[in-house]
């Protein structure tokens, strides 16, 4: 009879039970799923444990929630992402090999054994390494094909050659001219100043002659002489 009774309570506590196995990649966030119907029982206390979830509560608690709100949370890696309602899913940020193993989660649904239950299996493995996309540029040693020559005259390149000839005799020439015509002017102008201060210093100085009359003279000369 006893025995009787422990196989229909183990028929009645897994009947909303499941598993599921989840893969996790190393230093990725890994989320490990657990949702019921909010709409049909409203806002549900839950809890997740470290290990196959008990007939009661859970094992291990790492996080747990009363009427919404999470009284136990065993480390900042463990967070509820999820922006449904009734998504009371679990999210390890940052996950290492030493996150592998079972979870359990239970929703405490009202009534004698209607916990929604689920235990999760999760398995690690390394992140594969992303290799970096490189293009290969590949440099063509082909030859260019070289511009088509414009035809040219004879007659007309002969013109063209004596007409730089030209142009370079008349720079050359006005480029003498310019300067011969500086020598010039720099020479008259030195010849101008040497004559001007030779004049300067041969002139000769005239003085002024002074009449050697005295006055006593004068007055003689005025007096008329007496018969």
């Amino acid at each position: 009879m006893r025995g009787l009774c422990y196989f229909l309570l183990s028929i009645l506590t897994q009947v909303r039970s499941s598993t599921v196995t989840v893969t996790g990649l190393i230093g990725h966030n890994v989320t490990l799923p657990c949702k019921y119907n909010i709409q049909t029982d409203g806002v549900l206390s839950f809890c997740w444990g470290r290990d196959v979830v008990p007939t009661f509560k859970c094992s291990n608690t790492i996080l747990s929630s009363q009427d919404g709100v999470v009284e136990l949370r065993q480390s900042f890696r463990y967070q509820l992402l999820a922006e449904t309602a009734g998504d009371v899913s679990l999210t390890i940020l940052n996950a290492q090999w030493s996150d592998a193993g079972v979870y359990g989660c239970r929703v405490e649904v009202p009534g004698w054994f209607n916990d929604y239950k689920i235990n999760t299996h999760l398995a690690m493995e390394e992140a594969p390494v992303e290799q970096l996309v490189t293009q290969v540029w590949t440099v063509s040693t082909e030859k260019l094909p070289s511009p088509p020559k414009t035809p040219e005259v004879a007659g007309q390149k002969i013109i063209t050659v004596e007409r730089i000839k030209s142009e370079e005799k008349l720079s050359v020439f006005l480029e003498v001219g310019n300067i011969s015509r500086m020598g010039v002017i720099f020479f008259a102008s030195i010849v101008i100043i040497l004559v001007f201060i030779f004049w300067r210093t041969f002139k000769p100085q005239t003085t002024p002659q002074r009449l050697n009359t005295s006055p006593v003279e004068n007055i003689y000369e005025s007096v008329p002489m007496s018969e």
